[in-house]
């Protein structure tokens, strides 16, 4: 089956979801576009979900994808979060900020009972997940809806747990992929692999359909993939630039300087490994960082940081997320952008 098949769209091409930098508007110009755009919601309480899911199917009547994430929610660590504090100590005071004045930041939540009772009004036509699957019972609660199910696999042997749960198709994550690894039956990152590598040993593991991700900016990128099996591809990084991104004006300014040729796996801004440029936080603090709390307990201390050093300018303390490959980042129409990439297909 190919993946226009399965999930009802023209073009082999889902715009990842990618929390913080998007809304519903990415995901209407690519899925109008024939490909499959994607609302991030692990950022999104139940109205906002509501809200986002009515603007594009005011805007198109093409399948369209809803993200969430599926981590267990840590306990705090009281020696982790002392340590954290005293890790980030000189930074509060170079800002001039108070430590004990900091508020929450955005949450990172994952699927639950309530994100599925919003969905259950809703039925969007694919769910896919990061971190794994939601419990039997919530996974049931998709299937009933007639929603497609697609989860990233980082490793064979997540593609292989995956199929084991019946997925409709595994995503590919190779270690090139911008933003959280979505890792989730080893925290060990001598298990991540790159794309290429990781398609084709998922395909030969896996009777279930394949979709790479991960390093993808271009229509060769594409049919590199498809070549090797997969059924189609994922990308996210080559959509920063698309005017429908909300990507900040600093994020866009990195993304277009030689910095960006220098991206590494960091914990230092959420707690997870998650692939950005290279900044002075990566530098001073990680890139993998002891003393940071565990996912996502370690986001309202940086997030304070950020907020001031954005305010000043400078991007310091800002999650830059981006693939290894930014070459393919253009400020085009996302519409424009999916037929690029779509081409590969053809070659």
């Amino acid at each position: 089956m190919t993946l226009q098949q399965l999930l009802g769209i023209r073009l082999p091409v889902i715009q990842a979801p990618m929390a913080g930098v998007q809304g519903s508007a990415l995901a209407v110009a690519v899925s109008n576009a024939g490909g499959l755009g994607s609302l991030p919601c692990a950022m999104l309480g139940p109205d906002a979900i509501r809200k986002e899911i009515a603007a594009i199917r005011a805007q198109t009547g093409n399948p369209f994808n809803v993200n969430f994430f599926c981590h267990v929610p840590p306990e705090a660590s009281a020696s982790r979060e002392a340590a954290w504090r005293a890790a980030l100590a000189p930074y509060f005071t170079e800002l001039g900020l108070d430590p004990d004045g900091v508020a929450a930041g955005p949450g990172r939540l994952p699927f639950d009972s309530a994100a599925a009772d919003v969905l259950d009004e809703l039925r969007p036509p694919v769910v896919s997940f990061h971190f794994g699957l939601p419990s039997p019972e919530l996974l049931e609660r998709v299937r009933g809806w007639g929603s497609k199910v697609l989860s990233s696999a980082t490793t064979v042997d997540e593609a292989r747990w995956l199929e084991s749960r019946g997925v409709d198709a595994v995503i590919a994550q190779g270690v090139e992929a911008g933003g959280h690894r979505g890792m989730f039956l080893s925290e060990d990152l001598n298990t991540q692999v790159g794309t290429l590598a990781l398609v084709r040993q998922v395909v030969r593991a896996v009777k279930t359909p394949v979709i790479a991700a991960g390093g993808i900016a271009d229509a060769e990128g594409v049919a590199a993939a498809l070549a090797l099996g997969a059924v189609g591809v994922q990308v996210g990084t080559a959509y920063l630039l698309c005017p429908e991104a909300t990507t900040s004006a600093l994020h866009r300014q990195a993304l277009q300087t030689e910095a960006a040729r220098v991206t590494a796996l960091t914990n230092v801004f959420t707690g997870r490994p998650a692939r950005g440029i290279v900044n002075r936080a990566i530098r001073e603090l990680g890139p993998i960082s002891a003393a940071a709390p565990a996912f996502p307990l370690a986001v309202a201390r940086m997030a304070a940081l950020r907020a001031k050093a954005e305010s000043l300018g400078s991007s310091d303390f800002s999650p830059l997320w981006a693939g290894q490959d930014t070459n393919g980042c253009s400020e085009v129409p996302a519409a424009e952008m999916t037929q690029a990439l779509a081409r590969g297909a053809k070659q």
